[in-house]
Protein backbone atom coordinates (compact mmCIF):
# COMPACT_ATOMS: atom_id res chain seq x y z
CA UNK A 1 0.00 0.00 0.00
CA UNK A 2 2.84 2.37 0.86
CA UNK A 3 4.42 1.67 -2.53
CA UNK A 4 1.22 2.62 -4.39
CA UNK A 5 0.72 5.75 -2.28
CA UNK A 6 4.31 6.86 -2.91
CA UNK A 7 3.83 6.42 -6.67
CA UNK A 8 0.63 8.51 -6.55
CA UNK A 9 2.38 11.18 -4.49
CA UNK A 10 5.26 11.14 -6.96
CA UNK A 11 2.84 11.63 -9.85
CA UNK A 12 1.40 14.75 -8.23
CA UNK A 13 4.89 16.08 -7.56
CA UNK A 14 5.78 15.49 -11.22
CA UNK A 15 2.62 17.23 -12.40
CA UNK A 16 3.34 20.17 -10.09
CA UNK A 17 6.83 20.54 -11.57
CA UNK A 18 5.36 20.93 -15.07
CA UNK A 19 3.02 23.81 -14.18
CA UNK A 20 4.67 27.26 -14.02
CA UNK A 21 3.99 28.80 -10.61
CA UNK A 22 3.32 25.47 -8.86
CA UNK A 23 6.11 24.13 -6.66
CA UNK A 24 7.08 20.46 -6.72
CA UNK A 25 8.79 20.95 -3.36
CA UNK A 26 5.59 22.35 -1.87
CA UNK A 27 3.64 19.41 -3.23
CA UNK A 28 6.17 16.99 -1.71
CA UNK A 29 5.77 18.75 1.64
CA UNK A 30 1.99 18.69 1.38
CA UNK A 31 2.07 14.98 0.56
CA UNK A 32 4.26 14.24 3.57
CA UNK A 33 7.19 12.80 1.60
CA UNK A 34 9.50 15.82 1.58
CA UNK A 35 11.61 14.67 4.53
CA UNK A 36 11.84 11.17 3.02
CA UNK A 37 13.11 12.57 -0.29
CA UNK A 38 15.60 15.00 1.24
CA UNK A 39 16.87 12.46 3.78
CA UNK A 40 17.25 9.72 1.17
CA UNK A 41 19.07 11.97 -1.29
CA UNK A 42 21.37 13.31 1.44
CA UNK A 43 22.21 9.77 2.62
CA UNK A 44 22.43 8.26 -0.85
CA UNK A 45 26.06 7.20 -0.48
CA UNK A 46 25.80 6.32 3.22
CA UNK A 47 22.81 3.98 2.87
CA UNK A 48 22.49 3.43 -0.86
CA UNK A 49 20.08 0.49 -0.84
CA UNK A 50 17.50 1.99 1.52
CA UNK A 51 17.75 5.40 -0.12
CA UNK A 52 17.04 3.90 -3.54
CA UNK A 53 14.10 1.89 -2.16
CA UNK A 54 12.66 5.09 -0.67
CA UNK A 55 13.18 7.20 -3.78
CA UNK A 56 12.36 4.75 -6.58
CA UNK A 57 8.52 4.70 -6.29
CA UNK A 58 8.40 8.48 -5.84
CA UNK A 59 10.67 9.08 -8.83
CA UNK A 60 8.73 6.57 -10.96
CA UNK A 61 5.50 8.37 -10.10
CA UNK A 62 7.18 11.72 -10.76
CA UNK A 63 8.27 10.55 -14.20
CA UNK A 64 4.77 9.30 -15.01
CA UNK A 65 3.28 12.61 -13.88
CA UNK A 66 5.68 14.63 -16.02
CA UNK A 67 5.13 12.44 -19.08
CA UNK A 68 1.35 12.46 -18.77
CA UNK A 69 0.95 16.13 -17.93
CA UNK A 70 3.44 17.40 -20.52
CA UNK A 71 0.72 16.76 -23.09
CA UNK A 72 -2.20 17.98 -20.97
CA UNK A 73 -0.75 21.17 -19.48
CA UNK A 74 -1.32 23.49 -22.43
CA UNK A 75 -4.92 22.34 -22.93
CA UNK A 76 -5.91 22.56 -19.25
CA UNK A 77 -4.32 25.95 -18.64
CA UNK A 78 -5.75 27.45 -21.85
CA UNK A 79 -9.26 25.94 -21.66
CA UNK A 80 -9.82 25.38 -17.92
CA UNK A 81 -7.45 27.83 -16.24
CA UNK A 82 -9.48 28.62 -13.12
CA UNK A 83 -10.48 25.04 -12.35
CA UNK A 84 -6.91 23.77 -12.88
CA UNK A 85 -5.37 26.51 -10.74
CA UNK A 86 -7.89 26.12 -7.92
CA UNK A 87 -7.28 22.37 -7.84
CA UNK A 88 -3.57 22.92 -7.33
CA UNK A 89 -4.12 25.66 -4.77
CA UNK A 90 -6.23 23.19 -2.80
CA UNK A 91 -3.62 20.46 -3.18
CA UNK A 92 -0.92 22.80 -1.87
CA UNK A 93 -2.84 24.38 1.03
CA UNK A 94 -4.12 20.99 2.15
CA UNK A 95 -0.64 20.24 3.44
CA UNK A 96 -0.51 23.29 5.74
CA UNK A 97 -1.83 21.43 8.86
CA UNK A 98 0.90 18.79 8.54
CA UNK A 99 3.52 21.50 8.07
CA UNK A 100 2.17 23.45 11.05
CA UNK A 101 2.55 20.42 13.31
CA UNK A 102 6.16 20.07 12.18
CA UNK A 103 6.75 23.73 13.02
CA UNK A 104 5.24 23.21 16.46
CA UNK A 105 7.69 20.37 17.14
CA UNK A 106 10.61 22.57 16.17
CA UNK A 107 9.26 25.38 18.37
CA UNK A 108 9.30 23.08 21.39
CA UNK A 109 12.98 22.47 20.74
CA UNK A 110 13.63 26.23 20.59
CA UNK A 111 12.07 27.65 23.80
CA UNK A 112 8.56 27.17 22.34
CA UNK A 113 8.51 30.46 20.47
CA UNK A 114 9.16 31.87 17.02
CA UNK A 115 12.16 34.22 17.14
CA UNK A 116 12.38 37.47 15.22
CA UNK A 117 14.59 35.75 12.65
CA UNK A 118 11.73 33.33 11.96
CA UNK A 119 9.26 36.11 11.22
CA UNK A 120 11.89 37.85 9.10
CA UNK A 121 12.50 34.65 7.12
CA UNK A 122 8.72 34.34 6.57
CA UNK A 123 8.42 37.90 5.23
CA UNK A 124 11.50 37.71 3.01
CA UNK A 125 10.54 34.42 1.38
CA UNK A 126 6.91 35.52 1.01
CA UNK A 127 8.13 38.62 -0.83
CA UNK A 128 10.45 36.54 -3.04
CA UNK A 129 7.65 34.11 -3.97
CA UNK A 130 5.34 37.01 -4.87
CA UNK A 131 8.07 38.86 -6.74
CA UNK A 132 9.40 35.99 -8.84
CA UNK A 133 6.35 35.75 -11.14
CA UNK A 134 6.62 39.49 -11.75
CA UNK A 135 10.04 38.88 -13.30
CA UNK A 136 8.50 36.63 -15.91
CA UNK A 137 8.36 38.19 -19.34
CA UNK A 138 5.70 37.29 -21.86
CA UNK A 139 8.30 37.68 -24.61
CA UNK A 140 9.54 34.10 -24.28
CA UNK A 141 10.08 32.84 -27.82
CA UNK A 142 12.45 29.86 -27.46
CA UNK A 143 10.06 27.07 -28.38
CA UNK A 144 12.79 24.83 -29.81
CA UNK A 145 16.35 24.07 -28.71
CA UNK A 146 19.12 23.04 -31.08
CA UNK A 147 21.79 20.67 -29.74
CA UNK A 148 25.20 22.36 -29.95
CA UNK A 149 28.21 21.99 -27.61
CA UNK A 150 27.51 25.44 -26.14
CA UNK A 151 23.82 24.72 -25.69
CA UNK A 152 24.57 21.42 -23.96
CA UNK A 153 26.80 23.16 -21.41
CA UNK A 154 24.15 25.82 -20.80
CA UNK A 155 21.45 23.16 -20.38
CA UNK A 156 23.59 21.37 -17.78
CA UNK A 157 23.75 24.52 -15.63
CA UNK A 158 20.09 25.32 -16.33
CA UNK A 159 19.27 21.83 -15.03
CA UNK A 160 21.18 22.49 -11.79
CA UNK A 161 19.34 25.77 -11.23
CA UNK A 162 15.94 24.28 -12.10
CA UNK A 163 16.45 21.26 -9.82
CA UNK A 164 17.56 23.43 -6.90
CA UNK A 165 14.40 25.51 -7.23
CA UNK A 166 12.21 22.42 -7.73
CA UNK A 167 13.34 21.02 -4.39
CA UNK A 168 12.80 24.26 -2.44
CA UNK A 169 9.15 24.37 -1.26
CA UNK A 170 7.18 27.30 -2.64
CA UNK A 171 9.55 27.97 -5.53
CA UNK A 172 8.43 26.79 -8.96
CA UNK A 173 11.21 25.20 -10.99
CA UNK A 174 9.14 25.52 -14.17
CA UNK A 175 8.60 29.22 -13.46
CA UNK A 176 12.36 29.67 -13.07
CA UNK A 177 12.83 27.90 -16.41
CA UNK A 178 10.31 30.29 -17.94
CA UNK A 179 12.11 33.32 -16.52
CA UNK A 180 15.42 32.00 -17.88
CA UNK A 181 13.80 31.46 -21.28
CA UNK A 182 14.02 27.67 -21.51
CA UNK A 183 10.61 26.43 -20.33
CA UNK A 184 8.89 25.97 -23.69
CA UNK A 185 12.06 24.62 -25.28
CA UNK A 186 12.38 21.90 -22.63
CA UNK A 187 8.65 21.05 -22.73
CA UNK A 188 8.65 20.78 -26.52
CA UNK A 189 11.85 18.70 -26.43
CA UNK A 190 10.17 16.30 -23.99
CA UNK A 191 7.09 16.03 -26.21
CA UNK A 192 9.22 15.42 -29.30
CA UNK A 193 11.27 12.80 -27.41
CA UNK A 194 8.16 10.85 -26.37
CA UNK A 195 6.71 11.12 -29.88
CA UNK A 196 10.00 9.86 -31.37
CA UNK A 197 10.01 6.92 -28.94
CA UNK A 198 6.47 5.95 -29.95
CA UNK A 199 7.41 6.18 -33.63
CA UNK A 200 10.72 4.27 -33.07
CA UNK A 201 12.55 7.18 -34.72
CA UNK A 202 16.03 6.36 -33.38
CA UNK A 203 17.82 9.29 -35.04
CA UNK A 204 15.37 11.78 -33.52
CA UNK A 205 15.65 10.09 -30.11
CA UNK A 206 19.45 10.36 -30.19
CA UNK A 207 19.31 13.99 -31.30
CA UNK A 208 16.89 14.90 -28.51
CA UNK A 209 19.05 13.02 -25.99
CA UNK A 210 21.78 15.56 -26.78
CA UNK A 211 19.41 18.17 -25.31
CA UNK A 212 17.71 16.24 -22.52
CA UNK A 213 20.66 14.25 -21.11
CA UNK A 214 22.81 17.28 -20.13
CA UNK A 215 19.71 18.90 -18.63
CA UNK A 216 18.85 15.68 -16.77
CA UNK A 217 22.37 15.30 -15.37
CA UNK A 218 22.21 18.89 -14.14
CA UNK A 219 18.84 18.19 -12.50
CA UNK A 220 20.20 15.18 -10.61
CA UNK A 221 23.27 17.09 -9.43
CA UNK A 222 21.14 20.07 -8.40
CA UNK A 223 18.80 17.87 -6.35
CA UNK A 224 21.75 16.28 -4.53
CA UNK A 225 23.43 19.63 -3.75
CA UNK A 226 20.27 21.38 -2.52
CA UNK A 227 19.23 18.35 -0.46
CA UNK A 228 22.47 18.65 1.51
CA UNK A 229 21.78 22.35 2.11
CA UNK A 230 18.14 21.77 3.12
CA UNK A 231 19.19 19.04 5.57
CA UNK A 232 21.67 21.43 7.18
CA UNK A 233 19.05 24.19 7.46
CA UNK A 234 16.44 21.91 9.05
CA UNK A 235 18.97 20.63 11.58
CA UNK A 236 20.56 23.98 12.45
CA UNK A 237 17.76 26.51 11.87
CA UNK A 238 14.59 24.41 12.05
CA UNK A 239 12.09 27.08 13.14
CA UNK A 240 13.43 29.69 10.71
CA UNK A 241 13.40 27.18 7.85
CA UNK A 242 9.78 26.20 8.48
CA UNK A 243 8.79 29.87 8.75
CA UNK A 244 10.47 30.55 5.42
CA UNK A 245 8.63 27.59 3.88
CA UNK A 246 5.33 28.93 5.23
CA UNK A 247 6.07 32.24 3.51
CA UNK A 248 6.70 30.47 0.22
CA UNK A 249 3.60 28.28 0.49
CA UNK A 250 1.19 31.07 1.42
CA UNK A 251 2.43 33.11 -1.55
CA UNK A 252 1.93 30.18 -3.95
CA UNK A 253 -1.71 31.00 -4.87
CA UNK A 254 -0.66 34.47 -6.08
CA UNK A 255 2.22 32.99 -8.09
CA UNK A 256 -0.09 30.42 -9.69
CA UNK A 257 -2.84 32.92 -10.50
CA UNK A 258 -0.45 35.55 -11.86
CA UNK A 259 1.71 33.28 -13.97
CA UNK A 260 -1.24 31.53 -15.64
CA UNK A 261 -2.91 34.85 -16.44
CA UNK A 262 -5.90 33.98 -14.27
CA UNK A 263 -6.27 37.45 -12.73
CA UNK A 264 -7.35 38.85 -16.10
CA UNK A 265 -9.98 36.10 -16.48
CA UNK A 266 -11.67 36.39 -13.07
CA UNK A 267 -14.32 38.88 -14.21
CA UNK A 268 -15.46 36.58 -17.04
CA UNK A 269 -15.88 33.41 -14.98
CA UNK A 270 -19.29 31.76 -14.94
CA UNK A 271 -20.94 30.72 -11.64
CA UNK A 272 -20.62 27.07 -12.65
CA UNK A 273 -16.89 27.46 -13.22
CA UNK A 274 -16.42 29.22 -9.87
CA UNK A 275 -18.38 26.56 -7.97
CA UNK A 276 -16.52 23.74 -9.73
CA UNK A 277 -13.18 25.40 -8.97
CA UNK A 278 -14.05 25.83 -5.29
CA UNK A 279 -15.29 22.24 -5.01
CA UNK A 280 -12.10 20.90 -6.59
CA UNK A 281 -9.98 23.13 -4.36
CA UNK A 282 -11.66 21.70 -1.26
CA UNK A 283 -11.39 18.18 -2.67
CA UNK A 284 -7.72 18.77 -3.43
CA UNK A 285 -7.11 20.03 0.10
CA UNK A 286 -8.83 17.02 1.67
CA UNK A 287 -6.93 14.66 -0.63
CA UNK A 288 -3.55 16.24 0.25
CA UNK A 289 -4.34 16.17 3.96
CA UNK A 290 -5.23 12.47 3.71
CA UNK A 291 -2.09 11.68 1.72
CA UNK A 292 0.07 13.64 4.15
CA UNK A 293 -1.27 11.55 7.04
CA UNK A 294 -0.34 8.26 5.36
Amino acid sequence: MTLILDIIKGMLIGIANVIPGVSGGTMALSMGVYDKIIGSVSNLFKDFRQSVLNLLPIFVGCGLGIIGFTYAIEYLLSRHTFVTCMTFVGLILGGVPVLYRSLQKKKQEAENRIPFSGWLAFLILFAIAVGMPLLNSSSETMSTITATPGTMVILFFIGIIAAATMVVPGVSGSLVLMILGYYYGIINSLKSFFDALKAFDISAVLELCMILVPFGIGVLLGIFLIAKLITFLFESFGVQTYCAIFGLILASPFAIFYNTGLFSQLSSLTPVTVILGLVLAVAGGVFTYFMGEH
